[in-house]
């Protein structure tokens, strides 16, 4: 039968409370929903952010620039406030970034590498193609251990041949080269350096001349006699950027802020197929902070709660350097800052970096915790200087890193595998509600 017929037959006053039942219903249940599926939401939001059309959140095919429009379109729905007048959410910059925009190859003697599994392009190295192959000489370096012996290596170094480098990790050792300042002692040509375990790639602000290749030492083969290579590099120097900052004003102190931060970027991309997804950095600090953003939109709280998106923090911390000397609210306003990086397993609890120093903070979060168990274990350490927190410590503002602490399952860390499927998610609704509860202690008190 007709549903209008049929309410057409019940009387008027009796309609309008059928309705505004059913209204409510709705509105209790959308809460519940909102309420109880924490880790749902938060794996959806990972899927989408490290998922292909992001393209690693990077620096090649508009993969930050559409994480950014993803997450401004997502504070706008929840009704989050913008900092500018503009409405953009957006606080640009620029910055200087190496690219590979196309594709990637390596080839030893017979044996066709894979780009991201089998071998890394050092992130500041520069174009080198052959159009056949080149021959490569073989040198050890297990015997190089201070700054003569390996200045006598350098000068053998000539732009014509391929080098292939064994025990290159003792001069790194000696040495105490970082993976970016090494690339620097290589002049013009192509250099292969076998590592054994695990390979890690970064975002490189700069150039160097040389073309330096790392390569899993259990695939390469035994005897690398020559190598087909194209790598194909793109410096930009001027690659514009930005900070995606958002607030829900405050009910009675709307000039003190309570800040959530965390970076949205990542790797990106080494050519046109590999994608380094990040899900569990930063994916998952990103998510998390926009959970907190939905949360505080619907739910004021005395202090004003700022969100900011930091991009370029895995070049550098960037992003939130440049939001530092250029504040959209002064820093002393800031009551505490939560800065959230790879929350993605909680399965060991949580750290809390720099809860040495900011043991009242901690010590509210750990009662709470201990009242409720929303995750096994709140560890404190000390001050660290490596992610998006830092600039902002460093300038006296009272705030903390908050990183997850697995099951060690989970080895996936500026690679390729670090996919949103990869991550167990375990605890972290309990973190969600952890940091939603520590939020609404913290701004009772002025």
């Amino acid at each position: 039968m007709n549903v209008i017929f049929l309410l057409l037959m019940i009387p008027l006053h009796t309609v309008k409370r059928t309705i505004l039942l059913f209204m409510a219903c709705v509105a209790c249940l959308q809460v519940t929903v909102h309420a109880q599926n924490e880790k749902r939401w938060l794996k959806r939001q990972i899927t989408t952010l490290s998922g292909g059309s992001m393209h690693g959140r990077g620096y090649v095919f508009k993969g930050g620039e559409k994480a950014a429009a993803y997450i401004r379109r997502q504070l706008m729905e929840f009704g989050v406030q913008p900092f500018n007048k503009d409405t953009t959410y957006y606080q640009p910059y620029f910055m200087s970034i190496n690219t590979f925009p196309n594709d990637v190859l390596l080839k030893i003697n017979k044996e066709v590498l894979v780009p991201g599994a089998d071998f890394l392009a050092h992130a500041a190295s520069s174009s080198y193609i052959t159009d056949g192959s080149i021959r490569l000489k073989r040198i050890d370096l297990k015997n190089v251990k201070d700054s003569a012996a390996w200045a006598k290596v350098k000068q053998t170094f000539t732009p014509d041949k391929g080098y292939y480098l064994n025990n290159a990790d003792t001069v790194t050792k000696y040495l105490k080269f970082s993976i970016r300042s090494f690339a620097k002692e290589f002049p013009k040509g192509l250099f292969i350096v076998p590592k054994h375990g695990k390979m890690i790639w970064t975002a490189c602000t700069e150039a160097v001349p040389g073309t330096i290749i790392t390569v899993e030492d259990t695939v390469a083969p035994k005897r690398p006699r020559k190598a087909a290579v194209r790598i194909e590099a793109k410096f930009n120097p001027s690659f514009k950027n930005q900070n995606v900052l958002g607030y829900v004003p405050g009910t009675t102190y709307p000039d003190s802020f309570i800040v959530f931060s965390a970076h949205y970027d990542h790797l990106g991309q080494m050519g046109s197929r590999t994608v380094f997804p990040g899900a569990h950095d930063n994916a998952s600090g990103t998510a998390m902070t926009l959970y907190l953003a939905s949360y505080f939109a619907e739910h004021p709280q005395p202090y004003s709660v700022a969100f900011m998106f930091f991009s370029g923090e895995e070049a550098g911390l960037l992003g939130s350097k440049h939001y530092v000397k250029n504040p959209v609210f002064p820093l002393g306003s800031i009551r505490f800052l939560v800065n959230l990086d790879m929350t993605g397993d909680a399965s060991n609890g949580i750290t809390m970096v720099n809860g040495e120093a900011n043991p009242t903070e901690h010590t509210l979060m750990d009662k709470i915790n201990g009242q409720k168990s929303y995750v096994p274990k709140i560890n404190k350490r000390e001050q660290t200087q490596n992610s998006d927190h830092w600039p902002f410590c460093e300038q006296g503002v009272k705030g903390v890193f908050i990183y997850a602490n697995g099951d060690g399952s989970n080895p996936y860390y500026h690679d390729v595998f670090d996919k949103a499927n990869a991550l167990s998610l375990k605890n972290v609704d309990g973190l969600a509600k952890l940091l939603i509860d520590f939020t609404t202690e913290l701004a009772k008190g002025k």
